[in-house]
């Protein structure tokens, strides 16, 4: 399936940022069939799981963007959310926008959004 990041940008540390995925080309119901998920990788660094929504709206988030990282999904406009606070230099990565579905087990990339964060 197609997937579209965006929302990226440079920020100040300490601010806010919202990076949002749609899956345009499918219906609602295929949507809510995938889970779906945000991973990030910075120069030089493995790509890493950041937060994961399921289907039903279970969640994970990685400890080290815990309590500042919200996941979200919206399944009429079939898009899914990483809400951003509190942001730091280290959080400064290409982030991708993943999707699983749920019983094949088939998986999606997103193009990845750059975010920089400047001390």
């Amino acid at each position: 399936v197609q997937l579209q990041a965006s929302g990226g940008g440079s920020v100040q540390a300490g601010e806010s940022l919202r990076l949002s995925c749609a899956m345009p080309r499918k219906i609602t119901s295929v949507f809510n069939g995938y889970h779906m998920a945000w991973y990030r990788q910075a120069p030089g660094k493995q790509r890493e799981l950041v937060a994961r929504i399921s289907t039903g709206g279970d969640t994970y988030t990685a400890d080290s963007v815990k309590g500042r990282f919200t996941i979200s999904r919206d399944g009429s406009r079939k898009m899914v959310f990483l809400r951003m606070n509190s942001l730091k230099p280290e959080d400064t990565a290409t982030y991708y926008c993943h999707a699983q579905q749920r019983e094949t087990q088939s998986e999606s990339w997103g193009q990845g959004t750059q975010l920089t964060v400047s001390s």
